[in-house]
């Protein structure tokens, strides 16, 4: 079918159950950054592919209308960093609309109405939405339902209608679950449970409901292959003070794993069971769950009467927080990465210009230095691979379509990552490619002054990322200059990329201000974009230590984890501090010690000179 066609097709489905109006968010049953292929029913009905967007389906009105920003996710992080795609997804998404009926709204332009908004402007009294419930928040389809019952509208949240007329939809994944071995988690899956139920009992909790596929592969030290780029299992779990009920496709497990799993007491039952199972909670029992992260559905099948504690998850801060292990093997990671990125740049600089190099040929080659590091398993997202004009496109995505040569002049930008069984990475360079402005050397020196400084701050512990963003911003914003998007995300161990609670951004955001704990790993990138000119960023990732205890408190500090060069042909040092100079020399130094041994003589010689002091 075309996409006028599923339309015609979904608003029949429509018609027959009742429902005036019909939201599709971009969403799974588990709040993922990355969806699988068969929750991916926005794109199915609209036939826009972007991670970005809600659907809105009206049943009376010609138009059909596209929201691109992020709506309604159960993963802050994903709200935020579906944000950031939304540039290259509204030019994208006119492409793909054209045609079809569908208007496209680009979320944050001036005078263009919220999702709310559009909703309460136009259904009235007596009215229906309708979304499948299992793919927006409680807390969510809480504020759904209190704006629209001012004007009448009533909400139906039971009927997958996409799904209903979705031919040949693929089947829900179900990949191999792996157990994550003492010697990379650091804590056994006993430990932890028993830590939780620790915490459940300050908490005057008798259940605890875990739906975030991050956490509960973090809490029974599981790994699988459900979601794109994140090595976790579909499945949901509700702990209570004698027992584990995991709810998956027993398919995906193995007999050893699942005897393991028996042992330390946590019980297999079929993955969708857990909707009935949550309607036997009883009314003197008290749950404790997290309405931004758990599906209106699920919610909305516990008895009324069972008390909600409706919580951050228990699992946050402990799974944010790396125990000694963690971290130990993920500077092992790192430099295991920092040498395959390391090959890379060498590769490039003598490579552009001798023989054809693309965005996407570059992508595929660094991914080949990547697989020859020991214990590499894939990327942790989808690279980004930006040269020219390109990069200022902030987290844009080389297509057939897009994909352009590298030509020896100017700056790639390279966002990339990696899972090993160490631990996870992400690293951004900008690397020169040949001749350069003076004006691009300006902005190239001016944010890494930004990732030196923040990268080198020291601060009594109870600070947030947001006391500490503007030692990344400051550079630029004496120029009256800035990068429109936040500085730093937790990533997580062998996990998703983007992790919280904790992160760098300037702007105070509702639960985005977490304390800076011992353990807590964090992006560290700030960034410079001339529309339609060029891109920089240049991202490390830190781990934050403890510091000194003085009379005034326990201080903080970070240690950079990445140990890639930052490219020395787009830095002035004149426009550098003595201080600044001195910090990039101090981890230039870092990065030839424990980067040259594992290069051959050629890459280690030219790593010399690109490590020297300045």
């Amino acid at each position: 079918m075309t996409v006028k066609e599923r339309i015609a097709a979904l608003r029949a489905r429509m018609k027959e159950t009742g429902i005036d109006a019909y939201l599709i968010p971009t969403d799974d049953f588990h709040g993922s950054e990355y969806v699988g292929e068969y929750f991916k029913c926005r794109k199915y009905i609209t036939g826009f592919t972007g991670s970005a967007g809600t659907a809105v389906i009206m049943q009376d009105m010609a138009g059909r209308i596209l929201y691109i920003g992020g709506f309604c996710c159960m993963n802050d992080e994903q709200t935020i960093i579906q944000q950031v795609y939304a540039a290259k997804e509204n030019i994208q998404a006119a492409d793909q609309l054209e045609g079809t009926g569908i208007t496209l709204f680009k979320m944050g332009e001036p005078e263009v109405p919220t999702v709310h908004e559009f909703l309460k402007k136009n259904l009235t009294q007596g009215r229906c939405l309708g979304f499948d419930g299992r793919t927006v928040s409680a807390k969510e389809a809480a504020e759904l339902e209190k704006m629209l019952d001012e004007n009448g509208v009533s909400l139906s949240v039971d009927h997958d209608l996409a799904g209903d007329i979705w031919e040949n939809r693929p089947v829900l994944s179900c990949e191999p679950v792996t157990e994550l071995d003492i010697k990379w988690a650091g804590e056994s899956r006993a430990d932890k449970c028993a830590r939780i139920r620790k915490a459940m009992e300050k908490k005057g909790a008798d259940l605890f409901v875990l739906t975030s596929l991050d956490d509960i592969a973090w809490l029974l030290n599981i790994r699988g292959g459900d979601i794109h780029c994140c090595p976790v299992v579909l499945s949901y779990l509700v702990m209570t003070k004698t027992e584990i009920r995991l709810f998956a496709n027993e398919k995906a497990f193995q007999t050893d794993v699942l005897e393991a799993l028996e042992k330390d007491g946590v019980t297999l039952f079929p993955y969708d069971s857990i909707y009935e199972y949550v309607k036997t909670f009883k009314k003197d029992k008290k749950v404790l769950l997290c309405k931004k992260k758990v599906n209106s559905r699920l919610v909305s099948n516990i008895p009324a009467d069972t008390r909600i504690l409706d919580e951050e998850n228990l699992t946050l801060l402990p799974k944010a927080t790396k125990n000694p292990v963690e971290v130990e093997n993920e500077r092992i990671a790192h430099i295991r990465d920092g040498v395959a990125v390391t090959k890379f740049i060498y590769w490039l600089k003598k490579n552009v210009g001798r023989i054809p190099i693309t965005e996407l040929s570059a992508a595929e080659k660094l991914y080949e230095f990547r697989s020859e590091q020991e214990d590499f398993i894939d990327n942790s997202f989808d690279p980004i691979i930006a040269y020219g004009k390109h990069a200022a496109i902030v987290h844009y995505f080389a297509t057939p379509e897009t994909d352009i040569p590298l030509e020896p002049s100017g700056f790639l930008l390279a966002d990339t990552g990696g899972h090993y069984k160490e631990g996870t990475t992400d690293i951004t360079r900008t690397v020169v490619m040949g001749p350069t402005t003076e004006e691009e050397k300006k902005y190239f020196t001016a944010v890494l002054r930004g990732t030196l400084n923040l990268g080198a701050a020291r601060f009594l512990h109870g600070c947030t990322g947001v006391n500490l963003d503007i030692l990344a911003r400051q550079p630029l914003w004496e120029m009256g200059e800035d990068f429109k998007h936040g500085t730093g995300h937790g990533v997580g161990y062998l996990l998703n990329v983007h992790e919280g609670p904790n992160s760098f951004r300037w702007k105070i955001v509702p639960g985005g201000n977490a304390v800076l704990e011992e353990g807590m790993i964090t992006s560290d990138e700030p960034g410079y974009y001339r529309e339609d000119g060029f891109g920089i960023r240049h991202e490390n990732l830190m781990v934050c230590k403890k510091a000194e205890k003085t009379e005034y408190g326990q201080f903080m500090c970070f240690e950079f984890l990445t140990m890639v060069p930052f490219d020395l042909d787009g830095v002035v040092p004149e426009l550098m501090s003595v201080r600044e100079r001195n910090l990039l020399n101090d981890y230039h130094a870092q990065v030839y010690e424990k980067i040259s041994p594992y290069l051959n003589e050629e890459e280690k010689e030219w790593l010399k000179d690109a490590t020297r002091t300045i």
